[in-house]
């Protein structure tokens, strides 16, 4: 009896270790945290760049962008029928060394990848995978 205790103990010990999230991963893209605004104009096909919302955009009719935390919440910011930005709460997670699935809570849009193209110098290039 003590053996079998012993090895479904041992079970769920090593199953809890696999349905934790990925916080290895997670860690690698740490310097993604914080808010990102996109520089559109430095956009190159479909490539698109993102500059923190810190740096000095030249005047714009609005502008989109997401922000990362490092527990993998997430929020996308979109233009607000005030003009403003209207942020969607959701969460990120990775997949892979470069590719990051976002999923919105509100569920109006389904949910996407970004694929992390470059990180350099405060400019994010980032291409969405659907």
């Amino acid at each position: 009896m003590r053996l079998f205790t012993l090895l479904v103990c041992l079970s769920v010990v090593l199953l809890a270790g696999t349905c934790k999230p990925d916080t290895h991963k997670m860690a690698e893209f740490k310097e993604l945290e914080g808010t990102w605004l996109h520089a559109h104009e430095e956009d190159q096909g479909d490539v698109r760049v993102y500059r923190p919302n810190t740096y000095s955009f030249p005047p714009s009719r609005g502008r989109t962008g997401f922000s990362f935390t490092h527990n993998g919440l997430f929020t996308q910011y979109d233009i607000a029928p005030t003009d403003g930005l209207e942020g969607r709460k959701g969460t990120w997670t990775a997949e892979g060394d470069r590719i990051i699935r976002i999923s919105l809570d509100d569920k109006r849009d389904p949910d996407y990848k970004l694929e992390i193209l470059s990180l350099e110098n405060n400019v994010l290039k980032v291409r969405r995978i659907e």
